[in-house]
């Protein structure tokens, strides 16, 4: 059984958004999403700085067995992203709402209209049948 947080709003694509500090939206990826991939071993990181969509593939996750697209669920302006994951990448797999989050983008409006599109977790539960 995977778990999901009250607090994150998510994409049907099993990424995350978490509220940050004023327009920061932190992004990473579901631990259903970690437990379908297997043991991740490569992140691909959108650019700091690059203007992202939301929907656009951003960049990928390497597993033994996959390679998974990794898309983003706010449209923005990737204002950083987890160096940590560079030497790590495993933290996907045992910390994926906490040291595995991936990138964070600066949104134009507030995090409520950036993530109205995005599931809440009754919702995200019934999509992974939980």
């Amino acid at each position: 059984m995977s778990e999901v947080l009250d607090n994150l709003r998510y994409s049907e694509e099993h990424e995350w958004a978490q509220q940050g500090e004023g327009k920061i939206v932190r992004v990473g990826i579901t631990d259903h999403a970690q437990h379908l991939l297997g043991d991740i071993v490569f992140v691909e990181f959108p650019e700091i700085g690059t203007n992202i969509t939301a929907g656009d593939s951003v960049g990928s996750i390497e597993s033994v067995k996959t390679v998974s697209e990794l898309y983003s669920p706010v449209s923005g302006t990737v204002t950083r992203v987890n160096e940590a994951l560079e030497d790590s990448p495993e933290l996907l797999n045992s910390q994926p709402y906490g040291g595995g989050w991936i990138y964070e983008v600066e949104v134009e409006g507030d995090y409520a209209s950036a993530t109205s599109g995005l599931l809440d977790s009754a919702a995200y539960r019934e999509l992974v049948g939980e």
